[in-house]
């Protein structure tokens, strides 16, 4: 699939959503190839991707922005200051990506509310939901997707 195709697909699914839309991890990884100005925005915690692991991406297209602190898991302040620091440019592609797709939501939503006009969400997140077994990777998610991250 083409980026447009893939885009129109993402703002499809997001109908209705207060941001521009939502891909699945594959897309999420096929937009990255396809185009090195779309970014990953990784808005789960420092001791998250330290701990259980990180994108493997070329680094002008991740950035790290949480959504919430650890310890505690109060909201970031400054998120959107941080948001907007790292990332200028409000035309362009933000993928949002957090472990199992509810924060990313969120933040696709505040960089909308913030002026960027093409927030995603990229559904079902880093690690997926949880099995019957309460594991994660194993249903869902970039890691069970098979896209390139590096482990703690």
């Amino acid at each position: 699939m083409t980026k447009e195709t893939i885009l129109d697909v993402a703002r499809e699914r997001g109908a209705g959503l207060p941001y521009a839309g939502a891909v699945t991890p594959q897309e999420a990884f096929a937009l990255l190839q396809a185009d090195p100005n779309v970014k990953l925005v990784d808005v789960r915690t420092n001791a998250e991707r330290d701990w259980v692991g990180r994108v493997a991406l070329p680094e002008q297209q991740h950035v790290a922005v949480e959504w919430a602190t650890y310890p505690g898991g109060q909201p970031n302040p400054g998120f959107g200051p941080q948001l907007e620091q790292q990332v200028a440019d409000k035309d362009q592609p933000l993928l949002f990506l957090c472990r199992s797709g509810v924060r990313s939501r969120h933040s696709a939503r505040v960089a909308t509310e913030l002026g960027y006009k093409n927030a995603f969400d990229i559904l079902e997140g880093f690690e997926g939901d949880r099995d019957g077994e309460g594991h994660r990777k194993t249903i869902g998610g970039w890691c069970k997707a098979g896209l390139p991250w590096v482990g703690a």
